[in-house]
């Protein structure tokens, strides 16, 4: 049986005592209806997975004690950088957990001239935080033990102004000269750009070109925001990372 993983976002250490957050323990105890003696895994994020028996369960409680530490599942060989314009809540939401499942390294989400959301400064930190734990779930329901890196929501002039090139730079475009899957190699290090609900407008293009964003295509048809750099994963996944 699968064994319920839990993410901590404290250190973790062998043979730690501590309460698990309340969302965890109603889930273990009210709905798993798990009790002392039972077994679950936590992680913190560092790559390790962490066996735990719980020791006690007092109401909505939960304590548990970290048995021993093991490796967790390996990442992919193909670090990926998702840079995503934001969208509607529940699309970004779903562009963030499923790029998690499928193997993401980093996420900077971005505002575009054309994104239907806007955030200022207290909305932003509201919105990381939520991403923030929404990420470490899907890792909790994946099986991955390294938690990926949700950045701070950003104009996207000044991300293609003052971010470093990390490896190869792809931006997905239906108009591109070539195909993401035609390419014969991305490297190791690959940051994809995707575009908002109205697509970028020609400033963001041609700047995005400066930065070094290659344009390419996925196939004929055009694809909405919250699909598009989920098929894009996949293809870079298969054909150069651990979906192969």
């Amino acid at each position: 049986m699968r064994l319920t993983r839990v993410h901590m976002p404290v250190p973790l250490e062998v043979g730690m005592e501590f309460e698990l957050p309340p969302s965890a323990a109603h889930h273990l105890s009210r709905v798993l209806r798990l009790g002392p003696g039972a077994t679950v895994v936590a992680f913190d994020g560092s790559g390790q997975d962490y066996p735990c028996e719980i020791t006690a369960v007092d109401g909505g409680s939960v304590k548990v004690r970290i048995l021993e530490r093991r490796p967790g599942l390996a990442e992919s060989p193909l670090a990926i950088t998702l840079v995503q314009a934001v969208s509607r809540s529940d699309r970004m939401d779903l562009t963030l957990q499923k790029a998690v499942e499928l193997g993401v390294r980093s996420i900077v989400p971005v505002l575009s001239a054309r994104s239907v959301v806007r955030l200022d400064q207290r909305q932003a930190e509201g919105k990381l935080r939520h991403w923030q734990t929404l990420v470490a779930s899907a890792c909790a329901q994946c099986g991955r033990s390294r938690v990926p890196e949700v950045r701070t929501p950003v104009e996207l002039r000044h991300y293609l102004a003052q971010s470093p090139r990390e490896g190869q730079r792809l931006m997905l475009s239906p108009s591109g000269p070539s195909s993401l899957a035609g390419l014969s190699t991305v490297g190791t290090r690959v940051e994809l750009l995707i575009g908002p609900e109205g697509g970028f407008d020609d400033t963001e293009v041609e700047a995005a070109g400066r930065a070094g964003f290659r344009p390419v295509r996925l196939g004929p048809r055009v694809l909405r925001t919250e699909t598009a750099g989920l098929v894009a994963l996949a293809v870079l996944q298969a054909l150069w990372g651990d979906l192969q």
